[in-house]
């Protein structure tokens, strides 16, 4: 089996205020689904009203981030699935109910696990 992490940035996500609230619904009935299939591993929204920092070695604390990735926001959901194939059936779900495409990638297998 292997952990999949499906993802989307915000500005993806184009619909109306008017839909919000049925694209939220049909998101989290895709996620009751991939609950009770067992797949589900962990997923949220960043909280984008609270910028990133980044925290060194010895704990200190610095505003901001990598310049690559200062635009990490958006939905993400971790699967564990046995298949590709079962992977993009599980994105094609979420992107039909978030109303935009979602990016697919696996992650490398952990040897303690």
């Amino acid at each position: 089996m292997s952990k999949y992490l499906i993802s989307f940035p915000s500005a993806a996500m184009r619909v109306g205020e008017d839909e919000l609230a049925a694209v939220g619904d049909a998101a989290r009935a895709v996620v009751r689904e991939a609950k009770d299939a067992g797949v589900w591993v962990f997923g949220g929204g960043i909280d984008e009203s609270v910028p990133p920092v980044l925290v060194d070695r010895e704990g200190r604390v610095t505003d901001g981030t990598y310049p690559q990735t200062t635009r990490i926001e958006g939905g993400y959901a971790v699967i564990e699935v046995p298949t590709r194939e079962a992977a993009v059936c599980w994105a094609a779900r979420l992107a039909d109910a978030c109303r935009c495409a979602q990016e697919l990638r696996v992650f490398g297998d952990d040897p303690d696990s």
